[in-house]
């Protein structure tokens, strides 16, 4: 009897010890399936006012996080200093996954050469997430220029003063400007905004003479008559308006400038939350709806890996430093 008594509280306790050990490893599990992101609301800063391409995105991926995640989003525009305001004060966050910043040529290539003293290192100060877009820009003037394309818009311009506006110095809508200066071995005057949404009321008045804008903004322009375009700065024409010549082929062979948007995170952000961002990216820019809106609006969806968009950041850095030391630009 003796025996049997001690065998029986043996059973149990071993029954009871597989029970701890089940329901630790059922936590466990339930803790590696859990989200690493998004554990709170999400800001996804713009580092120019709303309106322009990476306004778009912003709001494109906040929509659609929005409705797939069960968590806020929201879009904050901090525009000025050609997007450093916005993007240094994403380099100051913390690196949980919480604010996010759609960065532009400008603030992580262009900027760097162009500024003396910069707010951030945009190579040391951020985690590179995900690629999002490009986009050329498109070169419209007001309706009341002259000029109908690339080569009598050089011969206007080396008669008399021109001028083009930007989103901000050290933009690619800036940089394209005085690209084509030194190309055409003109001096149209650079006048800076603190977005293009600042700039295209004085396009319309008349105030300044052209706009090197980004396709997605200056499209609905063109469409609906109110600017006329003269050409588009990619290498090839652009499918979204497959009849608009290339500057190149329109008298400045060999001009290229595009503007490309990519979807960064302060430095030190877990490698799990980088990958699960990434991740999420990539579905909502392979929906139909979101390619067909972003397609129609001129903009060419590329994601893909952190590490490519790290690579191919650096080769921009050196491509445009190289066009500011050419044209001597500098940020008004």
């Amino acid at each position: 009897m003796a025996r049997q008594t001690l065998r029986a509280p043996g059973r149990r306790w071993f029954i009871l010890c597989g029970a701890v050990v089940a329901l630790g490893l059922g936590y466990t599990q339930a803790r590696a399936q859990a989200p690493v992101w998004p554990t709170k609301p999400v800001r996804i800063v713009v580092t120019f006012p709303p309106g322009g391409a990476p306004d778009t995105l912003a709001r494109v991926l906040a929509d659609k996080w929005g409705q797939a995640l069960g968590q806020t989003f929201t879009v904050d525009n901090k525009p000025g200093a050609g997007g450093n305001i916005g993007a240094d004060f994403v380099a100051k966050s913390a690196p949980d996954g919480s604010t996010l910043v759609v960065g532009t040529v400008g603030t992580h290539a262009i900027n760097a050469a162009l500024y003396d003293r910069m707010p951030y290192n945009h190579i040391k100060d951020f985690t590179p997430v995900s690629f999002l877009a490009s986009t050329p820009n498109l070169l419209v003037v007001n309706n009341g220029v002259p000029a109908k394309n690339v080569k009598e818009l050089i011969e206007l311009a080396k008669k008399e003063p021109l001028s083009f506006g930007s989103s901000g110095s050290g933009t690619s809508i800036h940089l394209s400007g005085e690209l084509f200066n030194t190309m055409a071995g003109v001096k149209m005057q650079h006048i800076p905004y603190k977005g293009r949404a600042q700039a295209v009321p004085d396009l319309l008045g008349g105030r300044i003479t052209m706009i090197f804008d980004n396709m997605p903004s200056a499209l609905p322009l063109v469409k609906g008559n109110e600017v006329r375009a003269i050409a588009v700065t990619s290498a090839t024409r652009s499918p979204a308006a497959p009849n608009i010549p290339t500057v190149a082929e329109s008298g400045l062979p060999g001009f290229e400038a595009t503007s490309w948007f990519a979807l960064y995170a302060p430095a030190g952000l877990p490698r799990d939350v980088q990958m699960r961002i990434n991740a999420e990216t990539a579905k909502v820019m392979a929906m139909p709806d979101v390619r067909e809106k972003l397609a129609n609006l001129g903009l060419d969806i590329n994601t893909g890996t952190p590490e490519a968009l790290a690579a191919f950041m650096q080769a921009e850095t050196t491509k445009w430093a190289r066009v500011v030391k050419e044209s001597g630009a500098k940020p008004d």
